[in-house]
């Protein structure tokens, strides 16, 4: 399971940056389509898997145009005033919580009729975001200057390593990239083995969790987001900063993770998981936000391109982590890991 989600992440990490780059040049929309349009037939053949190597196959199509992210991050620093963005970033964080909230309980309940239907599922509503980009997306301006020097956006591609070194040699851009990669992992690692680590750990009703209990606790996640992100992350960061906002973001991560690890009943699940997922939930935006802030607009593509690669990185060696750990019953190391490197970003 764990190498099933890095083979999406390592394909990922590869193309990433390459479809950033030509976004840089003609423009989001365009690429946006062409993401999307993976993502659909990734799932096409999934539902119609009936060998393991299809089902990779899957994967790796969905994962080298797996660019939807950072190219909508870019899209929307290309329309927003600075001050602005940690707002416009945060309905990222709802759209994601509108997926945790639905998508998990409606595919835990149409599993229980056979595992593709949740795969036609996701099919259907990736071909409405198709759809949606299509008829009511605005296009936006490449992203690039003229008239000030600064010249077009590079963005390069995964193995050219010695051009985003430097990135990480501007003291005020490495430190939240360093930061968006403690969140990546953290991330990674928990959403990865959390539903391993709940079928193994929790019971309900007599019986160990599956795929509609797991479904129904991400569903609770999912609703925290949208209250956090669709109301609360705005007037936070008018209060607080955001620099402040991501101290408090991996203090209260790494506090839910630990304890989830010495967590043994359903009722306590709901407290330590919603410590953890507020955390990470605060991160995304704020960290995304000050990136675009302290980046040129010329190169915030690039950036947010690199930022794609990290949580890739992430997401390739995590989620194998994560299944070995729990693969030898090491249920409270997994999320010790998660919690360990939460504090990393917050002593970052």
């Amino acid at each position: 399971m764990g190498l099933l989600v890095s083979t999406y992440a390592f394909f990922q990490l590869l193309s990433g940056p390459i479809l950033g780059r030509i976004s840089d040049r003609i423009g989001r929309r365009p690429l946006l389509l062409v993401s999307q349009a993976g993502t659909f037939f990734g799932f096409l053949l999934l539902a119609a898997s009936s060998q393991l190597w299809m089902v990779f196959l899957s994967r790796i199509i969905d994962g080298a145009t797996a660019g939807n992210l950072s190219l909508a991050q870019a899209y929307i620093a290309d329309v927003t005033r600075p001050e602005e963005r940690a707002k416009s970033f945060a309905l990222i964080g709802i759209a994601f919580g509108m997926g945790f909230l639905v998508g998990p309980g409606i595919s835990g309940y149409l599993s229980q009729f056979g595992y593709q239907y949740p795969i036609l599922m996701a099919a259907g509503l990736s071909l409405t975001s198709i759809a949606g980009t299509y008829f009511l997306l605005p296009s936006s301006a490449p992203g690039h200057t003229s008239g000030n020097g600064e010249g077009e956006a590079k963005r390069f591609t995964v193995l050219d390593w010695r051009n985003y070194l430097r990135y990480f040699r501007m003291p005020a851009v490495a430190q939240l990239l360093w930061q968006f990669w403690a969140f990546a992992f953290t991330f990674s690692t928990f959403v990865a083995g959390f539903a391993l680590f709940a079928e193994r750990r929790f019971t309900w009703n007599g019986h160990p969790f599956g795929p509609k209990e797991v479904g129904y606790v991400f569903a609770y996640v999912g609703f925290l987001g949208i209250i956090l992100q669709g109301g609360l992350i705005g007037r936070l960061v008018k209060r607080f900063g955001e620099a402040r906002l991501i101290q408090a973001g991996f203090l209260t991560a790494a506090v839910g993770l630990a304890a989830l690890a010495f967590t043994h009943t359903v009722s306590v699940l709901l407290v330590t998981g919603a410590l953890a997922a507020t955390g990470t939930g605060v991160l995304r935006p704020a960290i995304t936000s000050l990136l675009t802030q302290r980046t040129p607009r010329a190169e915030q593509g690039t950036v947010l391109g690199l930022t794609q690669s990290l949580n890739s990185l992430s997401q390739i060696v995590a989620p194998f982590i994560a299944g070995l750990l729990i693969d030898h019953q090491w249920l409270a190391a997994w999320a010790l890991l998660a919690a360990v490197i939460a504090t990393l970003g917050l002593f970052l």
